[in-house]
């Protein structure tokens, strides 16, 4: 890993971003199960989990983890922040076992042994982020050709299956929703980033919010945000969650490492062997991820799979929308 200071602090708040989003998920859990035992279950409409201190607990930590992983991206390059949001599962399924006593077996164990290995090869092996001292700059490496054309493909993929497939295929492959929401994903995040780099420098003294490029980016971060939530709510609440989870998580950080490595250029200084363990590293987390979520029911009673599901998911494939980390 770079040893750089800004490197470190991104790790710092990457982490961070994963154990609060992570924790979340538990916490509200369990304001969930307490309202689901004294009213209607969120899956069938209820809303009395409004009424639970645990709940709001629960989207504190998550609102907390978003920002934090906000400000990483101001510090560190995307291809070290964006895989360690698979951390967050690691956290949830420990806390889960030991707090809502649902059983982490042997293949979830392992799953986390693989995300925990490829997170350590990803930020031991980490590329120095380029410095930036101004918001213009970023405008810059945003309007070269190379990423002109990266943005240009992804805006006729989406532009293909929002009219196209998502009417004749929506239903039916969840494909479709997943790759409108992780191409948008991927320019969601060179967005953020330039965001937070102006913020970061403005907090230093230079304010860049003098320039219309903070503004610009601003607004496409917020399109993107939409865009790409409406389609994931979609995904969720068509397919079953245990497969979109790690399919998304996939596609989404792929693309995000393609467009960060176009855009910022981060393999530029990089030999073929750091480059090689990078992508070994990142295979290894995927790896963990689907094992996490393929195997998460495996060993449990029939009696408590649905019990140990989560309280916002309906029985069969009936789903409520839920929203997505960024």
């Amino acid at each position: 890993m770079g040893t750089t200071h800004d490197n470190v602090v991104g790790l710092v708040l990457a982490v961070s971003s994963s154990v609060f989003i992570g924790s979340s998920f538990i916490v509200k859990k369990m304001g969930l199960i307490k309202a689901a035992s004294n009213g209607k279950r969120a899956a069938t409409g209820g809303h009395s989990y409004l009424f639970e201190p645990f709940w709001w607990l629960g989207m504190i930590s998550m609102i907390g983890g978003e920002i934090a992983n906000f400000a990483a991206y101001a510090f560190a390059p995307a291809i070290l922040v964006t895989p360690l949001g698979a951390l967050s599962i690691i956290f949830s399924s420990v806390l889960a076992h030991f707090i809502l006593k649902e059983r982490l077996h042997i293949f979830g164990v392992l799953g986390c042994a693989l995300c925990v290995v490829g997170s350590t090869t990803i930020v031991l092996h980490a590329p120095h982020e380029k410095d930036i001292h101004s918001v213009k700059e970023v405008w810059e490496l945003a309007t070269e050709p190379g990423f002109l054309v990266y943005i240009c493909v992804v805006a006729v993929a989406v532009c293909v299956l929002i009219f196209r497939f998502v009417k004749s295929h929506g239903q039916k492959n969840m494909m479709v929703y997943i790759g409108i929401c992780s191409l948008i994903g991927s320019i969601t995040v060179m967005g953020v980033k330039a965001v937070g780099i102006a913020l970061k420098l403005t907090f230093e003294g230079m304010n860049q919010f003098i320039f219309f490029e903070t503004w610009l980016f601003t607004v496409v971060v917020i399109g993107c945000c939409l865009t790409q939530i409406n389609y994931l709510n979609k995904a969720l609440d068509t397919f079953n969650t245990a497969v979109v989870s790690p399919v998304y998580y996939v596609m989404f950080t792929s693309f995000t490492i393609v467009a960060s490595v176009i855009m910022f250029k981060e393999w530029a200084k990089q030999d073929a062997s750091q480059i090689a363990t990078e992508l070994c590293g990142f295979v290894t987390i995927l790896s963990g991820t689907f094992l996490l979520h393929r195997t998460k029911d495996m060993g449990n009673r029939p009696s408590e799979v649905h019990s140990s599901s989560d309280p916002l998911q309906c029985p069969d494939n009936t789903k409520t929308p839920q929203t997505s980390e960024i």
